[in-house]
């Protein structure tokens, strides 16, 4: 069984890799998908809104989906369907093309969001200790590369496709290989658990609202980050164009820093600490974008953002596991919905803000929103009552300092 949890531990990773690596390849060349199919400025939001919202579709159609077959085969079949969806995008030249691409790319990314995470959750039960952070610190790797991939495609201005079509004959049968040793739950947990999962624990929303909200909170930070950092930096902290480009590969680093290193604190300070910690953090990042004299001051602050943030979404869909440890997939396709409702309200919400008021009061917006999360905090803790079929219970020691207890 150790073998099985390492090798569907490695190929679940692998997943999450190719997920970020698709993702960012997409995001980050989208003017350049706009000049390819002539894509006007007042049509792209439009374009850019169905995407997440697609996606919500797509993972709540997990959540009825995996009552019948298992979240490793949804996982199997909707990666290609990604890779292939960002092929169609650089390789077609007319807008229905584009749309009907976009389209299989959103249902399939919310499709693949939901079963990545509940394929987690159940291995980090099954290992019982914190590995969540592992996996996602995997994604903002594959963000990193595809951003990277991203930019040489455009430095030596390359035509979509080709930029594509490497990423694609590359990763597609990788993952394909990979997806033989995932794991799902039923292959970790004993007879007792198993039943009891299939006996449909109800997914209460009352319970799963504040794991919700915090979910919300942190893509709207992180949305803040991805569509603003650049503009904010140029326009209002006076930067080059040059410089202007750092602060969100900078983000990128310490999201992948700080998720590669924040299992070891949960297990050793618990989950809920961690969770302060990161909110706290990303809250004072705010605050220095906000108040910031100049560019490398505001670089500061989107160094910190990174280290705050990244703790909060892999924890998020943990404790969502820990809450309904008899219907986790349901719970997890549920908050993943959030994702994407974060997603679609910070840009245009800094937007709005910095329109009417300033940009730099529109930064303390999402940072009062993270501070909120402190009060959410104490739904990340372990209960040992809500532990059942089988399943194991926490450490009385990692029960009273709020660990997660997997």
């Amino acid at each position: 069984m150790t073998d099985v949890l390492r090798r569907g531990r490695a190929s679940l990773a692998f997943g999450f890799f190719a997920q970020g690596v698709a993702f960012a390849l997409l995001v980050t060349r989208i003017p350049a998908i706009q000049d390819r199919y002539g894509v006007s400025d007042a049509l792209l939001p439009a374009f850019l809104a169905a995407v997440p919202i697609l996606a919500g579709v797509g993972s709540v159609t997990t959540e009825r989906l995996v009552r019948r077959i298992r979240p490793s085969r949804v996982l199997r079949w909707s990666q290609p369907v990604v890779l292939l969806a960002l092929l169609g995008v650089g390789a077609g030249d007319r807008m229905v093309g584009l749309a009907v691409s976009l389209a299989a790319f959103g249902l399939a990314v919310g499709a693949l969001d939901a079963s990545m995470n509940m394929l987690g959750v159940s291995l980090q039960r099954a290992y019982g200790r914190s590995i969540m952070l592992s996996f996602h610190a995997a994604y903002s790797l594959g963000g990193i590369v595809g951003a990277s991939l991203a930019w040489a495609g455009a430095h030596w201005d390359l035509p979509l496709a080709v930029s594509y079509l490497p990423v694609v004959v590359v990763l597609l049968p990788a993952a394909l290989v990979g997806s033989r040793w995932y794991v799902d739950a039923t292959k970790t947990q004993t007879p007792v658990a198993q039943d009891a999962g299939e006996g449909g624990q109800p997914v209460v929303f009352k319970a799963l609202l504040p794991l919700c909200l915090v979910m919300t909170f942190a893509y709207i930070g992180d949305s803040t980050v991805s569509n603003w950092s650049a503009k904010y930096l140029q326009d209002v902290l006076g930067s080059s164009e040059q410089l202007a480009t750092v602060p969100y590969n900078v983000y990128m680093v310490t999201t992948l820093l700080g998720r590669a290193i924040g299992d070891f604190g949960v297990r050793r300070l618990g989950a809920v600490a961690v969770v302060r910690l990161g909110a706290l953090v990303a809250a004072v990042g705010f605050a220095v974008v906000a108040t910031a004299p100049g560019a490398w001051f505001g670089m500061l602050g989107f160094t910190l953002l990174g280290l705050g943030l990244c703790v909060l979404v892999p924890q998020t869909f943990a404790a969502a596991g820990r809450l309904f440890p008899g219907a986790s997939d349901a719970a997890v396709a549920r908050l993943n919905v959030f994702n994407y409702v974060g997603f679609l309200i910070g840009s245009p919400l800094v937007g709005a803000l910095g329109d009417a008021w300033s940009y730099r009061g529109a930064m303390l917006v999402p940072m009062v929103l993270v501070l909120v999360t402190l009060v959410y905090a104490p739904s990340f803790a372990a209960r040992p009552d809500r532990y059942g079929g089988g399943h194991e219970r926490p450490r009385t020691a990692d029960v009273g300092r709020g660990s997660n207890g997997l």
